[in-house]
């Protein structure tokens, strides 16, 4: 990466996450990164790259505290709590605020733009390495205890930014820690009565 890339894209992560997309203009990342137009739009051709960009940085950046936090755990389920801790370290940071996917997704709803693509697809990944995870833990339904894991973190993540979020990271855990204790549950679908409601 060029040192002009790495400055527009230090400054754009800086800016979109803590001012949001939309709000953020060109002319202020290229002021804040110190270059030229024609430099940005060198590396950016337009404002859609550069948010794709953005997010293609946070997700490699989650991957690799995903793989950080997995590395060497003795089993599935210590692995699962190493990722929700990881989580919950992120939530603690000092600035923090939200989800940069769940936040992005907010500005761009329609499924089909560039941004809301790259969202699902951190998405989906995520959901697969959680039950993947579950499932080496021995979830015998990894793929609903994963979509649970999923919507925990980002009531974690939405509430984060919202309170004080220590109890916020304390109310995830013991939820992931729910999730692996009843693991062997067998899942149960609720029986029709057939009477009329």
């Amino acid at each position: 990466m060029s040192e002009a890339r790495a400055r527009l894209m230090t400054s754009a992560t800086r800016l979109f996450y803590s001012e949001g997309l939309h709000s953020v203009g060109i002319d202020r990342v290229i002021a804040a990164a110190g270059v030229t137009r024609a430099t940005l739009y060198r590396h950016f051709p337009s404002k859609d790259d550069l948010l794709v960009a953005y997010l293609t940085a946070a997700d490699q950046a989650i991957r690799a505290d995903v793989e950080t936090a997995r590395t060497g755990k003795a089993s599935g389920a210590d692995a699962v709590r190493a990722v929700a801790a990881s989580i919950a370290d992120g939530i603690r940071t000092p600035g923090f605020r939200g989800c940069a996917f769940l936040n992005a997704v907010a500005e761009y709803p329609d499924p089909e733009h560039p941004v809301h693509q790259a969202v699902l697809t951190h998405r989906q990944w995520f959901l697969e390495v959680v039950t993947e995870l579950l499932a080496q833990a021995g979830e015998t339904a990894p793929e609903p205890a994963a979509r649970h894991f999923v919507m925990l973190r980002d009531g974690a993540m939405a509430a984060g930014c919202l309170t004080d979020p220590a109890p916020v990271c304390e109310t995830f855990r013991l939820g992931v820690e729910g999730i692996l204790k009843y693991r062997d549950t067998p899942v149960v679908t609720p029986k029709k009565t057939g009477r009329a409601s």
